[in-house]
């Protein structure tokens, strides 16, 4: 043992005797050398890491209040003492929970997760979090890509068994490791990619975390992929590594497929459309197998060719997302892929003469959908720059102070977020976290949610979601006119360019009519629904006829209400003007003969 590392055990030593661990006096005024983190790392083996973890937050506080350029340092390792010292059990609970609220659980999942009262860092090896702690770039992707949806044991386990089995190679490729991590967390859902094949053909399996991890270092090594994979990050890798096609077919396409970046959009078109399936409405994959050369010779619908071209570019190290919409008449699919110029292209098969709303798209990451705004930050890529890592900071600042219940600090530290980089959602959400901690009234709060909802107003979802809230806040306070205005407001904006966000606020309209203390008389609602179809039904498509008439009329069915329900049926057909012979035209004759 070198004398300094003897000094610097000894005075760790020595702040441990005197009571709660503390980082030594000065040590946060510059970031830690691999010797002081080793010392820490003592320390956590004697204290454990719920014993560190204090002192390395009041350590990180110190530097981020006085404007040290060493914050972002201390913080980080306050942040990842404050993971490692939480009891599994604890986080599962908070998992659970957080899986139940996003509504992302399935199942392929388990139905029971242990439960130990072991810390998290019990799942991560000595060597990797030597690692892990002095290494600030991968800390601040690690953090800024974590989801509450993130199952952490898992997410730790792969990570370590990726360093253990090569860590240069793992540092070369920490982000794909990180990618494979937190999307291998748990297994995908039944309906992934698409619903339209059954799982006993396509069983929903992710392949072994260290064969994938292999499959595409290796490629990327050998020059075999159309992107360099160790200069993405997570957040985009994330897309590469969820794949649904085993290894075997992966390989297979990598070697078959040979469009060049620029026309990978055509990989979509190799796939022969089968009028016969679409005529005859055979939604469901007919056959027996469903793998990569199979449908390449057999032809499919719109989902499989979105599914072929989304593979087989993954085969190739470009990250690529399935997207399914409906349009006025029908419903498609088609899929986007990143660029050579780093852009993200969402439209390759997309077909440009139908109105369709926005895709929608699964998130590996948590399974759920993937926003739109998260699509567009994806295409911005601010998150890169040090204006957002410099919002950050002061968000995970904002958060260590609201655990400490220091709300008036947290505002601060949030305000200074938001005044970073406007985009950083965190921070919103943050800030309106404190500003409740400080019991703030109910206006400033208000205030808030607009100035956010302003900040975000080109991104149309979070602009409704804000919004949405600041109506919720109205009614809560008695202020009922004034939010039914500001949710017509909302739904008004997006009519013609976001239908999906307009229908949705439709549809709370409708829903608040017809259920709860709101719900109204079968008259009023029927004029209610009559209204919402006239102002906002016109040329709508599927999707307001998914959400709006077919919930309504079997809510009228199901009362004994038929005639009224024939009429509300009529009154939507009026208004969509589904062409004959559409999908649209048939589920409404369809409809119209369940009503007779």
């Amino acid at each position: 043992m070198s004398f300094r590392r003897l000094a610097l055990a000894v005075l760790l030593a020595s702040a441990a005797r005197l009571g709660a661990w503390e980082l030594p006096a000065g040590w946060e005024t510059r970031p830690p050398d691999a010797e002081r983190i080793t010392a820490i790392l003592d320390a956590a083996d004697q204290e454990g890491w719920d014993g560190v973890a204090p002192g390395l937050r009041d350590g990180a506080l110190r530097a981020y209040e006085t404007g040290r350029a060493s914050a972002g340092v201390w913080v980080g390792l306050a942040r990842w003492a404050a993971l490692l010292a939480e009891q599994e059990d604890r986080f599962t609970s908070r998992w659970t929970t957080a899986i139940n609220t996003a509504k992302t659980g399935h199942a392929n999942m388990a139905r029971r997760y242990p439960r130990p009262t072991t810390p998290l860092a019990a799942h991560v090896s000595r060597p990797l979090a030597q690692w892990l702690l002095g290494e600030q770039r991968f800390t601040e992707k690690f953090f800024g890509l974590l989801s509450p949806c993130d199952y952490l044991p898992a997410v730790l386990d792969t990570l370590d068994a990726l360093w253990r089995a090569d860590p240069k190679k793992f540092q070369t490729y920490a982000q794909l490791a990180l990618a494979i991590a937190v999307v291998y967390d748990v297994p995908p859902p039944p309906n992934w990619p698409h619903s339209q094949v059954s799982q006993s053909v396509l069983p929903r399996r992710l392949p072994a975390p260290a064969e994938a991890f292999a499959f595409f270092s290796d490629a990327d090594e050998h020059g075999l992929t159309l992107h360099k994979l160790a200069k993405l990050d997570a957040s985009t890798l994330k897309f590469t590594v969820d794949a649904a096609a085993p290894i075997m077919e992966l390989d297979w396409a990598r070697t078959v497929i040979t469009h060049p970046l620029a026309k990978l959009a055509k990989t979509y078109s190799l796939i022969r459309y089968r009028t016969d399936r679409e005529k005859s409405g055979q939604n469901m994959w007919p056959d027996a197998t469903y793998d990569l050369p199979h449908i390449l010779a057999d032809g499919g619908i719109c989902v499989d060719q979105a599914y072929f071209a989304t593979e087989a570019g993954k085969a190739r190290g470009v990250p690529t997302i399935f997207f399914h919409g409906e349009g006025n008449d029908g419903r498609h699919a088609w899929f986007g892929y990143l660029d050579g110029r780093q852009q993200w292209q969402f439209d390759a098969g997309r077909i440009p003469e139908e109105n369709f709303i926005t895709g929608l798209a699964q998130d590996p990451q948590t399974w759920g959908n993937l926003s739109d705004h998260e699509l567009a930050f994806l295409s911005e890529d601010f998150r890169t720059r040090p204006a957002f890592a410099s919002s950050q900071l002061h968000t995970a600042a904002a958060q260590i102070y609201l655990g400490l219940n220091r709300a008036p600090a947290a505002v601060t530290a949030a305000r200074k977020a938001v005044n970073y980089e406007r985009r950083n959602v965190t921070a919103w959400e943050t800030l309106l976290a404190a500003q409740a901690a400080t019991n703030a009234a109910a206006k400033m709060r208000e205030a808030t949610l607009n100035e956010a909802a302003a900040a975000l107003d080109r991104y149309p979802d979070l602009n409704a979601r804000f919004r949405q809230r600041y109506a919720n806040s109205l009614r809560a306070r008695g202020e009922t006119s004034a939010a039914d205005q500001e949710e017509r407001l909302i739904a008004r904006r997006n009519q013609r360019d976001r239908a999906d966000l307009a229908i949705a606020q439709v549809a709370l309209t409708l829903k608040r009519a017809m259920d709860g203390p709101t719900a109204q008389p079968l008259a009023e609602q029927v004029k209610t629904y009559g209204l919402l179809v006239s102002q906002f039904g016109r040329d709508a498509g599927v999707d307001f006829y998914d959400k709006i008439v077919t919930p309504f009329i079997t809510r009228l069915v199901r009362d004994g209400h038929k005639p009224e329900a024939r009429a509300a049926l009529k009154l939507a057909r009026d208004a969509l003007t589904p062409e004959t012979g559409t999908q649209l035209d048939k589920e409404m004759v369809k409809l119209a003969a369940t009503l007779k």
